[in-house]
């Protein structure tokens, strides 16, 4: 599956009510910086991550200006797409395949909701997430 990301500065909140009412959507999840790390992101109430559907496709939206806690800004973008895998073999062997010619990226970790999630930017300048369903 490939999703888009899209990446806001602090105003995904805003973003979210605005695609709500615009796509007549709710979003389907939320998840607060505070609430994915209490201790490092202690009243931090901006969104870590969020899904939604807009027209049956799936689009994931944050508050993100460092991905995954990599302040590396070569990898900031406003969107970047997203590609859901079922194993992190067939993962790994796509990435392989695109590794070589990347311009950045960073390292692929276990997160609480994926086994194994990263992103880079290929040679062409697209910034890419791929992560284990």
């Amino acid at each position: 599956m490939l999703i888009p990301h899209l990446h806001f500065k602090g105003n995904c909140e805003k973003a979210i009510a605005l695609y709500e009412k615009a796509f007549d959507t709710k979003v389907d999840e939320i998840v607060r910086f505070c609430d994915y790390d209490p201790e490092k992101w202690a009243g931090d109430n901006r969104i870590a991550h969020a899904n939604m559907k807009i027209k049956g496709q799936a689009v994931f939206l944050n508050d993100n200006d460092c991905m995954f806690g990599n302040e590396d800004t070569s990898l900031n973008f406003p969107v970047h797409l997203i590609v859901q895998f079922q194993t992190s073999g067939e993962l790994l062997a796509c990435y392989e395949i695109l590794r070589a010619c990347s311009i950045a990226d960073n390292p692929f970790v276990k997160t609480f909701y994926s086994e194994l999630v990263g992103n880079f930017k290929d040679k062409f300048g697209m910034l890419w997430g791929f992560m284990v369903v």
